[in-house]
């Protein structure tokens, strides 16, 4: 998939422990043109957000240490800077109860582990493209 056009500004945030998916995520969104922000747990997520530092998209495992997924949902639907922040879920839990609470939350897409990179990559840009 090519790359938006003003994909090199558009800035996103990745929080994933699992250090093997990080570097896979990581790796498929610079090569298409993001900047890609990576966090292996919850607290960091957290304190990522609550900065001013312009992320265009946020992609989240729901199980992380420090608080989940869920928990920094949460938090970036109160905080005004954040709340029409385009989050994606992307977990192994893909139980309904899990899609549902997410998208409860706020979340703009769930989406289950292994996940297809082609797919994620038209979903992340279908969330950040120019309406």
């Amino acid at each position: 998939m090519a790359p938006l056009p003003s994909a090199g500004s558009l800035h996103l945030l990745v929080a994933e422990d699992e250090p093997h998916i990080r570097r896979v995520l990581t790796t498929l969104l610079d090569a298409s043109g993001f900047q890609v922000e990576a966090v292996a747990d919850g607290s960091e997520a957290l304190a990522a957000v609550r900065s001013d530092r312009p992320f265009s998209l946020l992609i989240l495992d729901i199980v992380l240490p420090g608080c989940s997924g869920l928990d920094v949902l949460r938090e970036v639907r109160t905080l005004p800077h954040r709340q029409g922040l385009p989050v994606i879920i992307l977990t192994a839990k893909g139980q309904d109860i899990d899609r549902e609470q997410a998208f409860a939350l706020g979340a703009n897409a769930f989406m289950t582990k292994p996940f297809s990179p082609k797919k994620l990559l038209k979903q992340a840009d279908d969330l950040v493209a120019p309406r």
